[in-house]
């Protein structure tokens, strides 16, 4: 009887050694002045965490993976000063990404995935609870999510009756100083998923959350088609680089 596709033991063993230490047919060993370095930021990474490391070392330990052969830590201080942070470098847009030296598919890979696991984490904290008690964790999922782009985004974020979020669904994408929003399509949306309240969220890719004349007038449009169908506006939340303003706590709602 012909046997189907399996895993064996051998195949198992690829991937007992770091890929750091992987023999590369070919290629010179690794210094050790550089295996050394890495075993040891891995060491205080595990022992004391994120805190124990500054984000040139954090951005270092992602590279890693990606260029297994060669000191990364010239990479990792030229993209921090390209793109200003952690956060900066990981939220950073592919295209801009590629045009530091040194950035190919491998790195934009790495990031990429780290960044992706962030907003999903940072989502799973949100999503399916009741928002009004855990409005922190609401606030660092959407400076995750959004803090950093180059481009403005508009979100709404979705409640039932008990004020659980339901979903949360960028409506629209624009240019780095506005976004077309349409009030008939949110509360479309609204309806469409039984929501009983919204919180809109967008980001100034400025970095100031100061609304604009156009943002408040657009959330009154949008606050009187909610109010015509009995749904409810919490709040809306303007996300800048390191602040958000919630219009409710300006009162602007």
């Amino acid at each position: 009887m012909t046997r189907g596709p399996h895993f064996s033991d051998s195949q198992a063993a690829l991937f007992d050694l770091d890929e750091a230490e992987r023999p590369v047919p070919g290629a010179t060993k690794l210094p050790s002045y550089i295996r050394d370095h890495r075993a040891r930021l891995r060491e205080r990474f595990l022992i004391g965490g994120s805190d124990a490391l500054p984000d040139y070392e954090m951005l270092e330990l992602v590279l890693f993976r990606a260029i297994p052969r060669r000191d990364v830590k010239p990479l990792a201080r030229q993209l921090l000063e390209t793109f200003g942070d952690f956060n900066g470098v990981l939220s950073a847009p592919p295209h801009r990404l590629r045009e530091v030296n040194g950035v190919g598919d491998a790195v934009l890979t790495e990031l990429k995935i780290v960044e992706a696991a962030a907003h999903r984490l940072a989502r799973s904290r949100v999503l399916g609870k009741q928002v009004l008690s855990s409005w922190d964790a609401l606030l660092d999922y959407c400076q995750t999510s959004m803090a950093h782009r180059d481009t403005e985004q508009f979100r709404i974020l979705f409640l039932d009756r008990k004020n659980v979020l339901i979903a949360d669904e960028p409506q629209a994408r624009g240019t780095v100083d506005h976004v077309p929003v349409y009030p008939r399509e949110v509360v479309k949306r609204a309806l469409e998923l039984n929501a009983s309240a919204i919180i809109l969220v967008h980001n100034h890719p400025s970095g100031d959350p100061t609304p604009s004349q156009a943002d408040i007038d657009m959330t009154a449009q949008i606050q009187m088609a909610a109010d015509a169908l009995g749904i409810t506006l919490h709040d809306h939340l303007v996300i800048g680089k390191s602040q958000e303003l919630s219009f409710r706590s300006e009162g602007l709602l």
